[in-house]
């Protein structure tokens, strides 16, 4: 949800920095008249991409996590059946 969240920002700020180089006719961030709002925007803009790239590497390691988690569980409860059914 944050990095939907996060996705969301991103795109409202990139509307308006478009905005901003369309009202004022420059779209070059280095030039000396750029607009000091879309040089803040995108600055914004781009910490919330690395956010979200951070994110998406912190989720693929929980998911990974869980995976191994799970396949410990299945192989314990196997092992544990197996013991249940030899006792029995």
């Amino acid at each position: 949800m944050m990095m939907a969240e996060f996705e969301r920002m991103a795109k409202d700020l990139e509307n308006q920095i478009q905005y901003e180089e369309k009202k004022s006719g420059i779209t070059d961030p280095n030039h000396f008249a750029y607009s000091t709002f879309a040089k803040a925007a995108r600055q914004r803009a781009d910490n919330l991409q690395v956010s979200i790239k951070e994110l998406k590497v912190q989720q693929d390691t929980a998911e990974t996590s869980v995976e191994e988690l799970q396949e410990e569980f299945d192989k314990a409860s196997a092992i544990e059946e197996r013991d249940l059914r030899l006792r029995a």
